[in-house]
């Protein structure tokens, strides 16, 4: 098939099927390979195909580098980091520079192969919808493909925003398929979001996509395309009241609310150390809590021979091989950008709770073999361990720990539609905003949009957000925002950070496309601007 020419090695004689062997909907691994000539008939088959779909979504974080720690790196939130004597690819992320590390053309190419395997697998299933016998259970149908055609939209957002012009592969297909324009995505997404709020369920199931967060989403993409490219409405097919009111939908649903205390939404924020029964006693709320709309799911399942539910990048944020109870030892990837940490308001609780200081917590971190140092780390994501020491991932059973961590990453929150219908000019937008800063220890602060903004950063720090809220506003906005001259250690010694603003500007904030995909399409992907 001359090397796969969509470039998506998504292109299989069958189809993987995954069974749920927990309570958790995403504990799945692999049982066997069928065709599509003896699948796609039954309810059991569609159940497993939708199951295949959102493990194929689990999976686009699991290589190369996840869209969350990226995002991070991107964002003024924190610098690339990781070890004094690794390669310098998060560093050429940071600085959207190609000559901090030439021959890392190819970051981000197994995330690429691992979105068109997803929506491989979606396609797959709905372009079979007809074939399958629903025995008259229409409810389901509806569902199944309102779920499939949220996680469609979930990874082409991802997507777009990434690399803007991608190709939109709706059906299967072995053609070497070029890049779209923008504004075509979009309309793809938008589509699929309009069925997944038409069809999709209104109740809350943990682990599965309602319309509920098919709204949620809707407004998230509203908000960053109208802000991008400047536009007044979503690609024609969206107005902001007609946003506003899908997310002003899910507060009024009653599905959804704030968990009393901040601290309580992550692991290690709260918990606290048990020497005396090498445990951890903990307040936290929970997975699939009030607050979760949606989640991409994880758990201990994983090893290296194709079970993946272990959170693989959760490893790359852990304090750099070394462990602090309840801390967990990793990378040291997204050192923490002092600037941050020292911009929360007096008694802002979650700057406790999303940031460790290590000095301040008087740990005997030592610094040696930390890359971009500053003496904060994040605390919302990252390995837990045991006050002895070892990893509670482990220790539950884990394969190891690095693809053993079990933490969701919760892509929206409760809080996020609270603030995004609040943006776009909710009559409830002071109430909105006075429930999130009171969650927080905060007094009132007049719902502008500036303020608002501003409040996304700290409710959102280290959650995947805070890059594409400053991207919206406009480049050279994002552009002046995270640019940098610094003083970080490098292996304990001072050395000097630079971020300069012109590279984000010359690559519109946009990252560049995987050279290895470009060679296999034969030239047919262009590279985008500024990473030539």
């Amino acid at each position: 098939m001359k090397n796969l020419k969509i470039y998506l090695l998504i292109l299989v004689t069958g189809i993987m099927v995954f069974t749920n062997c927990s309570d958790d909907f995403l504990d799945s691994k692999p049982v066997t390979t069928l065709t599509d000539a003896n699948f796609y008939q039954t309810l059991e088959d569609a159940e497993l195909a939708i199951v295949g779909c959102y493990d194929g979504v689990q999976a686009i974080n699991q290589e190369g580098v996840a869209f969350p720690v990226a995002s991070e790196v991107f964002s003024d939130n924190c610098f690339g980091g990781t070890g004094n004597n690794d390669g310098y690819g998060y560093q050429l992320l940071d600085e959207f520079d190609l000559q901090r590390s030439p021959s890392d053309q190819n970051l981000f190419e197994e995330n690429w192969i691992n979105y068109y395997e997803a929506i491989y697998r979606v396609n797959m299933l709905l372009t079979k919808m007809d074939q399958i016998d629903w025995e008259g259970d229409t409810a389901t149908m509806h569902s199944i493909e309102a779920e499939a055609r949220f996680l469609r939209a979930f990874c082409y957002f991802d997507m777009v925003r990434l690399w803007e012009k991608v190709p939109l592969v709706t059906v299967p297909t072995e053609e070497n398929v070029p890049q779209n324009e923008p504004d075509e995505i979009y309309a793809q997404i938008t589509n699929d979001l309009l069925i997944a709020i038409e069809k999709g369920k209104e109740t809350v199931e943990a682990g599965r996509v309602n319309k509920w967060a098919a709204k949620s989403l809707l407004g998230r993409v509203f908000l960053f395309y109208t802000g991008y490219y400047n536009k007044s409405d979503l690609v024609g097919l969206v107005s902001a009241s007609e946003a506003l009111a899908h997310l002003e939908d899910v507060i009024a649903s009653g599905n959804y609310g704030l968990v009393e205390e901040f601290k309580n939404l992550w692991p290690a924020a709260s918990a606290t150390p048990d020497p005396e029964n090498n445990t951890l006693i903990s307040t936290y709320a929970g997975k699939d809590n009030q607050e979760t709309i949606f989640a991409i799911k994880h758990n201990i399942t994983s090893n290296y021979d194709g079970d993946t539910d272990g959170n693989h990048w959760l490893v790359m944020l852990g304090l750099r091989e070394q462990a602090f109870s309840p801390y967990g030892r990793g990378w040291g990837a997204c050192p923490v950008d002092p600037n941050l940490y020292n911009a929360f308001e007096e008694g802002d609780e979650r700057k406790t709770a999303s940031i460790i200081a290590i000095d301040e917590e008087g740990l005997d971190f030592d610094n040696s073999g930390q890359r971009e140092y500053t003496g904060y780390a994040n605390k919302k994501y990252i390995p837990l361990a045991l006050p002895d020491g070892s990893d509670m991932a482990v220790q539950n059973g884990g394969f190891n720990f690095m693809i053993g961590q079990y933490q969701d990453y919760v892509c929206i929150r409760y809080a996020d539609v609270l603030l995004m219908a609040a943006e776009l000019g909710s009559p409830n937008a002071q109430d909105y905003m006075d429930q999130v800063r009171e969650r927080a220890g905060l007094d009132p602060k007049p719902a502008t949009k500036a303020n608002i903004l501003e409040e996304r950063r700290f409710e959102f720090a280290f959650e995947g957000i805070r890059y594409w809220d400053l991207l919206r506003q406009g480049v050279e906005t994002a552009a002046n925002t995270i640019a940098r001259s610094t003083t970080v250690l490098n292996g304990g010694v001072e050395a000097q950070k630079v971020i300069d603003p012109q590279n984000i500007i010359d690559t519109r904030g946009l990252q560049m496309i995987p050279q290895n995909q470009i060679s296999l399409s034969d030239n047919v992907l262009k590279q985008n601007d500024g990473w030539n």
